[in-house]
């Protein structure tokens, strides 16, 4: 239903202001009698051979959605009976901001995938906080951070550590973004001295806290291997508890887009099925690099179930879906756990 009527509708109109007239629907939806149990019932799947345990979290499946879609922790309850094993909020940011000029979100149809410039625009961090404190604890919620585009350089430690901080009370783990191509000062967020300089720094911040909660990196997608083999000995050096791979790209090879509109629209980060293999390509050789010294979370190109098992087979620990959530619907979350099923048998 949601392939063949919903999305060719919502396909017709601009896809920020579809995602913002997504969100309403859903929350009113909800909160019609009978339909939370409705969407339950016909997406959820509840098996104890789903469940996983990492960085001492217990997860019910291992099927999350990534950050970017509810940024602001407004519609998360309401999006996990769609039979989600965890949700990614954010990026939070300290203070609110608008982000970058619109037209920021971009359907590449032919394939499957997005574009989006959107520079981290969220209602900040007081915002955030006010809706976490409506978790109902139907499951668990990752908090992903980073830094104001105004703040200066010497700031930008501040920055994450101000939002790690007000946060942790309401987060079950954190997510470090850093490899956002659409914010200012990339390079810096990307340097390993900058990196073990923060990470160490929540790390502190961390400790001073009864209950320590997991702390991950999210990276580009884009990466060499020689940059892999840094985020390897990161990893080591600071014993930070895992990896998100990988975020949007900026690379445009193999599109089946046109010159003439991948020109028209511009920079930005590039998701969905055109960075599926360069995703699984990192998972892979985090893997065996490291020899599976830590947990990654694979995101990046999953449209199906088969997807999401390339991921796990690749070294992943859980997924994420975003782009695949927009383009498949909610199908997509019940089609992974019922695979994942069919396989433990």
């Amino acid at each position: 239903m949601y392939k063949a009527i919903i999305r060719p509708i919502l396909f017709c109109f601009d896809p920020e202001k579809v995602h913002h007239f997504t969100f309403s629907l859903i929350r009113n939806i909800s909160n019609l009698p009978g339909f939370k149990s409705l969407f339950k019932k016909m997406y959820l799947v509840e098996d104890p051979k789903l469940e996983r345990e990492l960085f001492g979290l217990k997860f019910k499946n291992p099927v999350g959605l990534a950050a970017g879609f509810d940024k602001n922790a407004v519609l998360y309850n309401e999006l996990s009976n769609f039979g989600f094993g965890f949700i990614e909020i954010g990026t939070v940011t300290p203070k609110a901001q608008v982000g970058n000029p619109k037209k920021r979100l971009f359907r590449l149809k032919d394939d499957k995938g997005i574009i989006n410039r959107m520079g981290f625009n969220n209602e900040g961090l007081k915002a955030a906080i006010v809706q976490l404190k409506k978790n109902k604890g139907q499951l668990i919620i990752g908090g992903n951070i980073g830094k104001n585009t105004q703040t200066k350089p010497e700031d930008y430690t501040k920055d994450y550590l101000e939002c790690f901080n007000a946060l942790h009370p309401y987060v079950d783990y954190f997510v470090l973004n850093v490899s956002c191509p659409n914010v200012g000062s990339h390079a810096k967020l990307n340097d390993k001295d900058y990196l073990l300089e923060l990470i160490g720094t929540v790390q502190k911040a961390n400790l001073a806290f009864i209950k320590q909660k997991p702390i991950l990196l999210k990276i580009a997608p884009d990466l060499n291997n020689i940059q892999l083999d840094e985020i390897v000995e990161l990893i080591s050096e600071t014993n930070l508890d895992g990896v998100i791979a990988s975020n949007t790209s900026i690379d445009r090879k193999k599109l089946k887009a046109s010159d003439k509109q991948l020109s028209e629209i511009g920079n930005g980060g590039l998701s969905g099925q055109p960075i599926k293999d360069k995703s699984t390509t990192i998972i892979r050789y985090l893997t065996k690099k490291s020899n599976k010294a830590f947990p990654i979370i694979g995101v990046g190109g999953i449209h199906s179930a088969e997807d999401a098992l390339e991921k796990l087979e690749a070294g992943a620990d859980l997924v994420q879906i975003y782009t695949g959530f927009i383009y498949e619907g909610p199908k997509l979350i019940k089609d992974i756990n019922q695979a994942l099923l069919k396989k433990a048998q």
